[in-house]
C-alpha cells in the first residue's frame, strides 16, 4: 500500500479498504495523544480500542483494537518504538494466524559493560552489542531512544530491564535475546570510554575495511573508560585527561590504575575544545571566566569525563569556584547532548568540541587544545580487529573526513604513546 498523508479522511479510507481484504490491519504512526494523531480515534470509530499505551519502552504508544471482527494494531512512528511494538504484538499475532508454535529467540548470557538506568513501571528494552574480552562475553548498551534507528542496525540483540527495576549494574549477567544466533562475538571491538564523534566515523570505516569486524561504543567518560579496560569490560577506551601537575594527557591517569605491560595507548587526534553558544552569542561570552556571570546558564559534562576535568582546570586557573556557576551540576554524557541543550535553549553555554557545535549550528569560542587517545588491552594487538583499526587510522581519506568536521588534527593518528616514566 502507498504511503498515506497525515489526513484523517485519507487514513480512514485506507483502513476501511484494508479491513475489506486483510486478516489484520497495521497502522504505522499516529498513535500518540497529539492533536493530529488519528489512529486511536479511527479504530474507535470503526470498532473498539482495547488498549492505548503499553508498559514498554520504547513502544509505549501502541494501540490494540478490533474493527469488523479483525485485529487492528497501531504502531508508533519512531523506528525503534515501531520495531519493538511489532516484535511484542504483531509477530505473535501473525504466528498465531499461521498456526505455528511460538519460536523462542536464541539467548546468550553476557555481562553488562556499563550500568544502565531505567524508569520503574516499564519493561525497558535496550539494544546491545556483544563481544568477547579476555574470554568473557560482554554486552555494550547502544544509544537509546525511539528514533535512534542505527541502534537496531548495529545491535546483536536486546536485553529487557523489568518494570520493577531502576536499572542494571555494570558487570551484572544479562540475557541477550539475539537477532542472529550465529553472531561472531570475536569480531567485535568494544569501546567504553569518552565520547567523540570521530568514533562513529571510525566504526563505519572499520566495517568497510573488514566486514568481519565491528566497533561498538558506550559513553562513560574517560575515567570510566580506564576502569572498563582495567576490569576487562572493554577492548579500548577513548581518553582525554589532562594532569594539571605534569601538563600531560592520559599517561599519568593510566599508570595510576594499570600496569603498563597490560595495555597500550594509541594517539587518535588532537582536538579543540571550546564554549558552544547560540548564534549571535546573546550573552556576549568570550571566555571560561564569563560562564560565572549572573544570568548565564551552563550545561556540564558528567563527573569523570575529560571535558569535566578540563573545565575544572580552566576554572581553577581563572580563580572561579564551580559553586558559583548556575547549571554546573547539570550533566550530559556526550558533546552532542551538550550542544543540543544549548541549541534547544535550556542552557546558554556548554563546553565541547567544534564538530558538535557545527552540527547544531552553534557559535564556538576555542579555549583549549587536547589529546584524544585510545587506551587498549594488549591482548587486542595482533588481532584482525587491531589491524583494521590501524588501517583506518592511517588512511588519508579517513583523516580528511574527520578533520573536515573542524577542530581536529589526525596527523599522528595510530602512533603508540610511550607508557612509563620516560
Amino acid at each position: 500500500m502507498d504511503l498515506i498523508p497525515d489526513d484523517r479522511g485519507l487514513i480512514m479510507n485506507a483502513v476501511e479498504q484494508a479491513l475489506g481484504t486483510a486478516d489484520a490491519v497495521v497502522v504505522n504512526a499516529g498513535t500518540s495523544a497529539g492533536r493530529e494523531d488519528y489512529t486511536k480515534s479511527i479504530i474507535e470509530e470503526l470498532g473498539a480500542v482495547a488498549v492505548h499505551g503499553v508498559a514498554i519502552r520504547p513502544g509505549k504508544p501502541v494501540v490494540l483494537g478490533v474493527a469488523r471482527g479483525k485485529p487492528v494494531i497501531g504502531l508508533p512512528g519512531f523506528p525503534v518504538a515501531n520495531w519493538r511494538g511489532a516484535e511484542e504484538f504483531l509477530r505473535p499475532l501473525i504466528t498465531a494466524f499461521l498456526g505455528l508454535p511460538p519460536r523462542p529467540a536464541a539467548v546468550m548470557r553476557a555481562k553488562l559493560a556499563r550500568k544502565v538506568f531505567s524508569t520503574p513501571g516499564f519493561d525497558e528494552f535496550v539494544q546491545v552489542k556483544v563481544g568477547r574480552v579476555n574470554e568473557e562475553l560482554m554486552a555494550v548498551p547502544l544509544p537509546r531512544g525511539s528514533g535512534v534507528s542505527m541502534s537496531l542496525v548495529r545491535s546483536d540483540g536486546v536485553i529487557r530491564i523489568p518494570a520493577e527495576s531502576e536499572g542494571t549494574e555494570r558487570g551484572a549477567e544479562v540475557d541477550v535475546r539475539l537477532y542472529d544466533p550465529d553472531i561472531d562475538v570475536d569480531g567485535t571491538i568494544l569501546a567504553v570510554g569518552s565520547h567523540d564523534v570521530s568514533l562513529d566515523l571510525l566504526a563505519g570505516r572499520i566495517r568497510q575495511v573488514d566486514p568481519r569486524i565491528s566497533l561498538a561504543s558506550a559513553n562513560v567518560g574517560s575515567m570510566g573508560g580506564i576502569m572498563a579496560v582495567k576490569e576487562g569490560r572493554a577492548h579500548i577506551a577513548g581518553v582525554h585527561l589532562l594532569d594539571p601537575e605534569t601538563g600531560r594527557f592520559n599517561v599519568p591517569y593510566v599508570l595510576r590504575e594499570i600496569p603498563p605491560d597490560e595495555v597500550f595507548l594509541m594517539h587518535m587526534c588532537e582536538r579543540t575544545q571550546g564554549l558552544m553558544v547560540p548564534p549571535g552569542n546573546p550573552k556576549g561570552i568570550k571566555g571560561v571566566e564569563d560562564v560565572a556571570w549572573p544570568g548565564v546558564s551552563f550545561i556540564n559534562r558528567q563527573k569523570g569525563s575529560g571535558t569535566r576535568l578540563l573545565l575544572d582546570y580552566l576554572l581553577g586557573r581563572a580563580g572561579i569556584e564551580p559553586g558559583g556557576i548556575y547549571g554546573y551540576e547539570r550533566e550530559m554524557f556526550t558533546h552532542t547532548a551538550v550542544a543540543a541543550a544549548v541549541a534547544g535553549g535550556t542552557a546558554d553555554v556548554g563546553l565541547g568540541v567544534l564538530a558538535a557545535a557545527r552540527a547544531l549550528k552553534l557559535e564556538f569560542i576555542p579555549v583549549a587544545a587536547e589529546r584524544y587517545e585510545l587506551l587498549g588491552l594488549r591482548s587486542l594487538m595482533g588481532t584482525p580487529g587491531y589491524e583494521a583499526l590501524l588501517s583506518v587510522l592511517s588512511d588519508p581519506e579517513f583523516r580528511g573526513e574527520v578533520e573536515a568536521l573542524g577542530g581536529y588534527d589526525l596527523s599522528h593518528a595510530g602512533e603508540l604513546v610511550p607508557l612509563g616514566d620516560e
